[in-house]
């Protein structure tokens, strides 16, 4: 078997924490993580399933029960899915702009990306093991049929190589949130809110309501088409049933997401707006011609948003953070016409990149991994565009590829201010961190009010159903040669590693454990 077909991971057994992005503690952040040499998008698209997520090779999983701000998993069903009001600004906003040139250039507005929790505390650094994958490179494998036939292997012992405690990458932090939701409890000043004493207010589309009927009634009285007594019963019984029948069957039916975001796409607009989908791993050949480019987009983002000195957003932190993928390229014949894998979407305005989406396309969905953009056009919203941008473009994926059903934003954390607006987007389901089953976000939210981690399950007798049962099925990756873990033991008898091996495969389930091969020297 070749490389190329196999997810090849290192685990790391590390129990220190680290400085938090969100709350700012010091060393209250817990995360497990792993070095993904290589992997399948049916292995990544099972993990993110488990509560994983990656940032360039690296893939980390929060430890939910120990870390101070716990992140979960949270994904949109986009066939179900429903455009929000401040989405549907945002889209006229850009709409404007583009058609007739309207904005407000220099206003900066607060972050709004699904992925400002990708890196924080978990950027990409080299990976200093010993192990040399080559994806041509067939691997050997030993079954357990074999072992009968085969003979003991003696070693020598061998001294473990400096990346078993490697530093899974410098600190990332972000721009700490401004939001607060206190405000939104307090009660009126005195002399302040409604006049008692007047009528409350009414919406305005209900007093356009009223009039419409107001005078479609003077109409039937005056052409007299039918009993006024008869009329008058059937008005009063259905009212918004006579309304229906004089609605304008076109100016009144909502937009659906395609028109809404193709809305900008006129020729005579005075802005050209263009998304263009580029494969980043491996790069293909509009990739590399626009790299540079690219990539002074993500440093002046980095400078402007997030406070980067200079000298710290360099290409190779920027090629390994966001370029850098261990998702290997499939293009089955039942798949996406450009295949599966790690792309960037561009935003072309008149001609140069004003912002980048990476994103990772799976069997089941789409995985949003960061967005950043100029800094120069944040007046745009395009954190939020380019998230409604995504999700039109996993539904136009979905016609195609009907597995292709969600839209992962990242993580929610309720206990940051700046990140549960992701829980706006309609409909949102969360992630149990115990049984790894989804629950819609609005049975999770008063658990979460009253306790910062908790099991969103609503049954309590309710397992995890992909749990480990027997670890002599984990996969091996042991001197080129690829075993189940049983074996591996017989092998190298000086192992003593039994411990960290189930850790792993409890976190990945036993499907994963499987069919991923774990790296062991």
């Amino acid at each position: 078997m070749a490389a190329g077909g196999v997810s090849i991971l290192e685990y790391f057994n590390e129990d220190e924490g680290y400085k938090c992005g969100y709350c700012k503690g010091a060393s209250s952040s817990y995360s497990n993580g792993m070095w993904a040499h290589t992997m399948t998008v049916q292995d990544y698209q099972d993990l993110i399933d488990r509560g994983w997520r990656r940032s360039g090779m690296y893939v980390y999983k929060p430890a939910m029960n120990r870390t101070c701000c716990p992140q979960y998993t949270i994904r949109c069903h986009i066939l179900d899915f429903k455009l929000a009001k401040s989405s549907k600004k945002v889209l006229k906003k850009m709409t404007r702009f583009l058609t007739k040139g309207e904005g407000a250039k220099g206003i900066v507005e607060p972050m709004e990306s699904f992925n400002e929790d990708i890196g924080i505390g978990h950027v990409s650094s080299p990976c200093t093991s010993e192990v040399n994958i080559d994806p041509e490179k067939p691997l050997k494998i030993v079954s357990l049929e074999e072992v009968s036939t085969s003979t003991e292997v003696h070693e020598k012992p061998r001294t473990d190589p400096a990346g078993d405690n490697r530093d899974p990458g410098e600190k990332h932090t972000s721009a700490e949130a401004n939001a607060t939701t206190e405000s939104l409890n307090n009660n009126p000043k005195p002399g302040r809110g409604p006049d008692p004493d007047k009528p409350p207010c009414r919406k305005a589309k209900d007093l356009r309501r009223e009039r419409k009927l107001k005078k479609l009634l003077q109409k039937q009285q005056q052409i007299g088409m039918a009993d006024v007594s008869q009329h008058q019963e059937a008005t009063c019984e259905t009212p918004k049933a006579l309304l229906l029948q004089h609605r304008d069957p076109q100016g009144n039916q909502p937009k659906s997401l395609e028109e809404l975001t193709s809305e900008s796409s006129s020729p005579d607009a005075v802005h050209q707006l263009e998304v263009r989908l580029v494969r980043s791993s491996p790069p293909n050949s509009q990739f590399r011609a626009t790299f540079q480019e690219s990539y002074q987009v993500y440093k002046r983002y980095q400078m402007t948003i997030h406070k980067d000195p200079p000298d710290k957003p360099t290409e190779q932190q920027y090629s390994r953070f966001l370029c850098q993928s261990p998702l290997q390229a499939e293009n089955p014949p039942d798949g996406p016409d450009f295949g599966y894998g790690s792309f960037h979407q561009q935003y072309w305005l008149d001609g140069k990149i004003i912002a980048v989406g990476v994103i990772d396309i799976l069997p089941r969905s789409v995985s949003s991994v960061y967005l950043y953009y100029d800094p120069d056009y944040a007046f745009l919203s395009l954190g939020v565009y380019s998230a409604v941008r995504e999700i039109a473009f996993t539904t136009e994926l979905q016609k195609t590829v009907p597995d292709i059903g969600y839209y992962y934003m990242g993580f929610y954390i309720h206990s940051c201010p700046k990140m549960k607006y992701k829980g706006q987007y309609y409909p949102s389901e969360l992630l149990c961190p115990e049984t790894y089953s989804w629950v819609p976000i609005e049975k999770c939210r008063a658990k979460l009010d009253q306790s910062k981690y908790s099991r969103l399950h609503e049954n309590p007798n309710a397992e995890d159903e992909n749990r480990l049962q027997n670890l002599n099925k984990v996969l091996i990756l042991y001197r080129n040669t690829m075993m189940p873990y049983n074996i591996y033991r017989r092998r190298q008898k000086r192992a003593n590693d039994e411990a960290v091996v189930q850790q792993y495969a409890n976190l990945i389930g036993q499907t994963c454990a499987e069919r991923m091969v774990l790296y062991r020297n």
